[in-house]
């Protein structure tokens, strides 16, 4: 199993405190570093000192790391227009050497929308707007170099666009779709993703929602085995009880909600959650890692959990 580490960095991050989280995941042997793509704190209105764009942040990670993969969990379609997405990640994929994978979704927290005076249209019009995203996004990266690109849709239009620039993979860097959706959000992995992602889920639950990506494939004559299959776990991880109470009071969370909720204990329990995950059929785990500051966390892991898992 692939252990990456995932933050959250609209609850109070600096670009240092994230290139050093970064650095360090690097420098341990983890797969990837990845971070979320929010414009305000969950919980209250302070975050201070303030949300980090996250591609702005990925494209200085990407000069300052040299091996470690680089994403989002996950872009909101609703922030940015598909062409200058295209643009960002293929440019940040670039610099990056090749590094970069785009989680991407429909959007969903109302609340930064209206701080930030970013549209936020119904739901029904959101997924309409993402699958276009996927779809413009997808069709610039594979069209050729000297033709052209053109979308007419119902919310976006693009006409003899010269599909530049292309990023460093090809034809793209791979796209992560996630979510509990039944129908429209398995259709739309079997069709754009390389990965499907299942995001804080009862290990009782992670099968069956995978499963329903596995049928979409079918239908839409994709090998289900063409996907990667991940999990996104809070971690808090101790190498004693007291260290595991001080970890979970430091994200304001109980010792006891983090075990059942999340990969949490000793590194025998982390481990052991990881291999549950695996045996149900997780190729790769997100931890997301809530304080950032605490890198002797990020080290128990490495020391104590890459090894077995």
């Amino acid at each position: 199993m692939d252990l990456r580490i995932f933050v959250e960095p609209q609850q109070g991050a600096t670009y240092d405190q994230l290139l050093a989280i970064a650095r360090e995941s690097e420098a341990l042997g983890f797969d990837a570093f990845f971070r979320s793509d929010h414009y305000l704190k969950m919980g209250d209105v302070s975050g201070l000192p303030g949300p980090t764009d996250a591609w702005i942040t990925l494209a200085g990670l990407a000069r300052e790391t040299s091996t470690i993969r680089l994403g989002t969990m996950v872009t909101a379609a609703t922030f940015r227009l598909p062409g200058p997405l295209a643009i960002s990640v293929a440019q940040v994929d670039a610099m990056s050497g090749g590094r970069v994978e785009l989680g991407i979704g429909s959007g969903w927290y109302d609340d930064e929308h209206t701080a930030y005076g970013i549209p936020f249209p119904s739901l029904g019009e959101r997924f309409e707007r993402f699958e276009e995203q996927l779809e413009i996004i997808t069709g610039l990266w594979s069209t050729a170099e000297g033709a052209t690109f053109t979308h007419a849709g119902m919310h976006y239009q693009l006409d003899a666009s010269p599909a530049l620039p292309k990023p460093a993979q090809r034809p793209g860097p791979p796209i992560i779709i996630g979510g509990w959706g039944a129908k429209r959000t398995p259709r739309l992995a079997a069709r754009y993703a390389a990965e499907f992602n299942v995001p804080f889920p009862p290990l009782e639950a992670f099968a069956p929602q995978c499963d329903k990506v596995r049928a979409a494939c079918e239908t839409a004559g994709r090998d289900p085995g063409s996907l990667v299959y991940s999990v996104c776990l809070i971690v808090c991880c101790g190498s004693d009880e007291s260290d595991i109470t001080r970890r979970a009071a430091a994200i304001g969370r109980e010792p006891a909600e983090l075990r059942e909720n999340g990969a949490a204990g000793t590194p025998d329990e982390v481990v052991a959650k990881l291999k549950a995950f695996a045996d149900a059929g997780a190729e790769r785990a997100y931890l997301q890692v809530l304080d950032i500051d605490d890198l002797d966390h990020v080290r128990l892991i490495a020391a104590e959990g890459l090894p077995h898992v």
